[in-house]
């Protein structure tokens, strides 16, 4: 599947596999839709952090992978980039700027925005001459800022002011298109997350990438509580040396019912959106973590069946209706039961992990 609409943006040149959310449709007001899809790409880079927002009519990159790799390089000249119109570093960690000199050097960059925290690496100091050799603009956010870019509505929440450590520096961004919002955290830590709770500001967000790449120095309960979020989405490496994501933070998101996905599972990870509407795409299969509660097709809520890959609104209102007639016995009657899940539907939705029919009695 290509990941492409009539909006004209830049097609994948390899085959994606649709795993997880089916078009999850909203409560919110019609008018939250927008005129063309807004295409957000968490980039599988490894044990670094990148991810891409790609509009009808603008390019925003966050971030840009570790060192001595090219992976954020080459995703973006497989999906025919050429311009970016902003280019936020959060940070200046190795794994967040490692391929960012490149970036600036090899695209036309319009703005740059970063915290204005000095690092004193070879890798920052490059980035910042390449900052300055380029045309870019340069911008320094703090906390209240806003910003259009077309019908995105990109706000900063972090930071506020400079501190002596890195991490209270991240720029923390909230990107709102029509109703939907997603949530950029970079490696903020839970004494940013309990700041920002504090301020009152608007945490909320369907989709949350997770601080720190799911360590469990981030993604505090109170966080969690205010952002909301109907998924949440980490940038890791395959079994990567720190241990991320930690057993603390999967727990935490099971307890609260939050499915999240990483990419060390799914490889890169696409949200599309129209405003209103989101599905999730990635380019790989995955499986949920080990113990992580189910969507029992007998009891789940109209939303929670359509975390199930395949199940958008229609399948949804056809599984409510049929257990209305009889409960589910098994998945495997999802076959003959609901229409368009035929064999190749029903092997997915089972390696997915998260379908189940439990305390079904005969009687």
């Amino acid at each position: 599947m290509r990941i492409a609409g009539e909006s004209g943006c830049p097609r994948m040149r390899k085959r994606w596999i649709a795993v997880v959310l089916a078009l999850l449709l909203l409560t919110a007001a019609a008018g939250g839709l927008a005129a063309e899809p807004l295409y957000v790409h968490y980039i599988d880079v490894g044990q670094g952090e990148a991810a891409l927002l790609q509009g009808p009519d603008f390019t925003i990159l966050i971030d840009a992978g570790d060192l001595g790799k090219a992976d954020v390089l080459d995703y973006l000249i497989e999906l025919g980039i050429e311009r970016i119109d902003l280019f936020v570093i959060t940070h200046p960690h190795a794994d967040h700027i490692g391929q960012a000199a490149q970036v600036m050097r090899g695209f036309a960059v319009r703005e740059v925005w970063m915290s204005g925290y000095e690092h004193y690496t070879g890798t920052f100091e490059d980035l910042l001459d390449a900052v300055l050799e380029s045309d870019a603009d340069y911008f320094e956010p703090r906390t209240g800022y806003e910003r259009r870019f077309g019908d995105l509505h990109l706000q900063v929440l972090n930071p506020t002011e400079l501190s002596s450590y890195m991490h209270d520096t991240c720029i923390v961004l909230r990107a709102v298109y029509g109703d939907v919002a997603f949530l950029f955290t970079g490696d903020a830590e839970k004494s940013t997350e309990a700041a920002m709770v504090q301020q009152g500001l608007n945490l909320q967000a369907i989709v949350l990438q997770l601080g720190h790449h799911g360590s469990r120095t981030s993604s505090s309960l109170g966080f969690l509580l205010a952002v909301e979020p109907k998924i949440a989405v980490y940038s890791a490496g395959w079994q990567n040396e720190y241990g991320h994501p930690h057993p603390e933070v999967l727990t935490r998101l099971r307890a609260l019912g939050i499915p999240v996905f990483g990419t060390d599972q799914f490889g890169s990870i696409v949200v599309r959106t129209d405003g209103r509407t989101y599905e999730l795409e990635a380019s790989k299969a995955g499986q949920f973590p080990a113990g992580w509660a189910c969507v029992d097709l007998n009891t789940a809520s109209f939303e929670q069946l359509q975390m199930i890959i395949h199940i958008g609104p229609e399948r949804a209102q056809q599984i409510m209706e049929a257990r209305a007639v009889r409960p589910f016995d098994s998945v495997d009657e999802l076959r003959t039961r609901v229409d368009g899940i035929g064999d190749r539907r029903l092997a997915e939705i089972k390696a997915q992990g998260l379908a189940c029919v439990k305390g079904v009695t005969d009687d």
